[in-house]
């Protein structure tokens, strides 16, 4: 009988985090999927379409790092469920002021606050799912909650179509997912890991705690780096895969957003099978370099003479996004290597500080490449994918096997000396 309201609780902390993520992933790839008819609305146009789409996703990407400390703070103070509380209010607020916006940068704060709100949501969730789940079983349940949670950028798609490309009704529909996930949330309780460190006298949440440790910093910078090529593949290869199809085989038919679409699809394929061979190897890391390893394949199939045919490019999309389909198990490992006081606050920071990066990436790509240099958007393309996995690599290899690890453990005050 306990075993079973084990396992129940265990089911309704995955599908509540799997639900919070999907109507996070549903919002943070809808701008992708619906910037060219809403930019152009509201004043682009063709010739400033990429400096305008790159302006407001930069923007979004400002608020995920920011929110990102704010909420992985709270998370450790206050608790998860006030994360998952509070960042999902924040989110919908800012989809229903999105609807009515008439000006670019009116675009960009709105995409900003949504990306404050949304910066606690999938932190706050593994957290509670790592923390709630034996360990053997913690890669399993962060996967599941990853798989069905990105299946949210295949809904914002289809969501685009059946409204007859009605932008401003996909966000006002994204607001009211957002305030049905607060009624499901109320019958998840608090992490019992959580409440025991905060009877004990021991600073939570405390941001800087990661930089007054060298072991502390060193881990902290490894988690965040060896997730860059998710962003670089979604936010480069597939979002501007319309740009990329027209100079490597001169197509002016292929829709971006049907290219996050295949993405999404089997980067959510991706999450789940991820958990399980993490399971089979017993190690996380095993399973990261096998996806490592798939991604470069995928990336020079992309930028090869295969990709010669829309039906291609969004095969290759597809097999990109697979091969970046290990989200949730990077995350895992990043909430693995702390303890209970910061482990919300290293599980939300670190996916939000890689999103973060992106705009970094769209400057050594757009601006010092290509405008600065003069590349061609392809050799643009090809140079950052091999700075970025040349850094996830490195960072890899130094990054330390989280699987067996007990997470019932606080991290200390030690300061640099």
């Amino acid at each position: 009988m306990q075993q079973n309201r084990s396992n129940s609780i265990f089911n309704i902390v995955v599908i509540v985090a799997a639900l919070g993520y999907f109507v996070d992933i549903y919002d943070l790839l809808l701008f992708t999927i619906v910037k060219a008819p809403s930019l152009l609305s509201i004043g682009s146009t063709d010739v400033t379409m990429l400096a305008d789409s790159t302006h407001v996703i930069n923007w979004q990407m400002f608020g995920l790092l920011i929110g990102g400390i704010i909420w992985g703070v709270l998370g450790d103070k206050k608790g998860r469920l006030s994360v998952l509380f509070g960042s999902i209010i924040l989110y919908s607020i800012a989809n229903f002021i999105t609807a009515y916006v008439h000006t670019v940068d009116q675009y960009a704060w709105c995409r900003f606050a949504a990306g404050l709100g949304l910066a606690g949501e999938l932190g706050a969730g593994i957290t509670l799912v790592s923390e709630y789940m034996p360990k053997n079983k913690r890669g399993l349940g962060t996967s599941m909650v990853a798989g069905i949670g990105l299946s949210g950028a295949v809904v914002a798609y289809f969501t685009f179509q059946f409204t007859n490309h009605d932008w401003r009704l996909c966000y006002k529909i994204g607001g009211c997912l957002g305030i049905l996930l607060l009624f499901l949330r109320m019958a998840v309780a608090e992490s019992g890991m959580f409440k025991q460190a905060k009877q004990l006298n021991v600073s939570r949440g405390n941001f800087f705690m990661f930089f007054t440790n060298a072991k502390r910093f060193r881990k902290y910078i490894l988690a965040i780096l060896i997730g860059l090529p998710t962003w670089y593949v979604i936010g480069i290869l597939v979002n501007q895969s319309d740009k990329f199809a027209g100079k490597l085989y001169g197509s002016t038919t292929i829709d971006s957003g049907r290219s996050i679409m295949f993405a999404y699809v089997a980067i959510s394929l991706g999450d789940i099978v991820v958990g399980f061979i993490c399971q089979y190897f017993k190690s996380r890391k095993k399973g990261l370099l096998l996806y490592y390893l798939l991604c470069i394949a995928s990336l020079v199939l992309f930028f090869s003479s295969y990709n010669n045919s829309d039906a291609r490019m969004y095969t290759c999309c597809a097999l990109l996004g697979f091969s970046t389909g290990f989200w949730a198990i990077f995350i895992t490992m990043g909430a693995e290597q702390f303890g209970t006081n910061l482990r919300a606050t290293a599980a939300t920071t670190i996916p939000n500080m890689v999103r973060g990066i992106l705009p970094l990436i769209n400057m050594m790509f757009l601006n010092l490449f290509q405008k600065n240099w003069g590349w061609s958007i392809i050799k643009s393309g090809i140079y950052t994918g091999i700075i970025v996995m040349a850094v996830t690599l490195i960072a890899f290899y130094f990054t330390e096997e989280t699987y067996h690890k007990d997470l019932n453990y606080l991290e200390t005050e030690e300061v640099l000396p």
